[in-house]
């Protein structure tokens, strides 16, 4: 696990828990992928895949959209912190 500048948290007992998140940090050294017991979010849980991204919620119908969702979220957070550096 990196200590990256975007930070994916994920609920152990959400789908997105079974999903390899860990190929974002392999992708984007700037991602750090965190999985929790609990984010304290059980109606969304339940309901449908879902992270967080820098304390933003993503989610989606499947696993899949969530997971390419979590992606932009976290390039478009890359670059907001690349640019605020400028």
């Amino acid at each position: 696990m990196s200590l990256g500048l975007v930070v994916v948290e994920v609920c152990q007992r959400n789908a997105m828990a079974a999903v390899m998140l860990e190929e974002l940090e392999a992708e984007y050294p700037e991602v750090a992928v965190l999985h929790t017991d609990c984010l304290s979010m059980c109606h969304v849980c339940r309901a449908v895949p879902y992270a967080m991204v820098n304390g933003k919620r993503v989610l989606a119908r499947s696993a899949a959209a969530c997971l390419d969702l979590i992606g932009e979220t976290a390039v478009k957070e890359i670059k907001e912190l690349l640019n605020d550096d400028n």
